[in-house]
């Protein structure tokens, strides 16, 4: 997903990694004001933009820390607006798996705004979740309530604990 390259003077020695570095505390790789591109067999399903990105490895696995102003954005089927997260802060797993904290706000093109300070976005079924508080801001009223689940473009959403204004159809 991020790469890096680098090469030395010719003639200088080159140092190796002292033996008791712990990789796991300090990042293998960094970049900064970063554009990912999301894709499934060739077709660009998403793009993910930040300030500075950190690769991490441990046990093997690598997970990537994004922050300084997180934009993820997915795309929906052609003619579908996107859906897109801003974050503080984000976290992408091995597995594809984006977890977003601090200021996050959710918007797809149904005018729904999901606000919270934390939610999590799992690969193999496209799900939004978020355990915290959050408030959900549609066409029909303001719902708040503690943790929610959504389809990936804002349609089908459930929320928990929830109370608020809405518009009963």
């Amino acid at each position: 997903m991020l790469s890096s390259g680098g090469c030395g003077a010719p003639g200088e020695e080159r140092r190796s990694l002292e033996p008791d570095f712990n990789t796991e505390n300090h990042p293998v790789q960094e970049s900064w004001n970063i554009t990912l591109y999301l894709t499934d067999a060739g077709i660009r399903k998403g793009s993910i933009k930040a300030g500075h990105a950190a690769e991490y490895s441990n046990k093997g696995k690598s997970s990537y820390y994004l922050d300084r102003s997180v934009t993820v954005v997915f795309y929906g089927r052609i003619g579908t607006p996107p859906t897109t997260i801003n974050a503080d802060k984000a976290v992408i797993h091995e597995n594809q798996d984006i977890e977003a904290f601090g200021k996050v706000v959710v918007t797809a093109g149904n005018n729904t705004v999901i606000r919270t300070t934390y939610l999590r976005r799992t690969a193999g079924d496209a799900m939004i979740r978020s355990n915290r508080h959050v408030t959900i801001t549609g066409e029909d009223g303001t719902i708040e309530g503690k943790g929610f689940e959504s389809d990936q473009s804002l349609k089908r959403y459930r929320i928990f604990q929830g109370s608020g204004e809405g518009l009963i159809k």
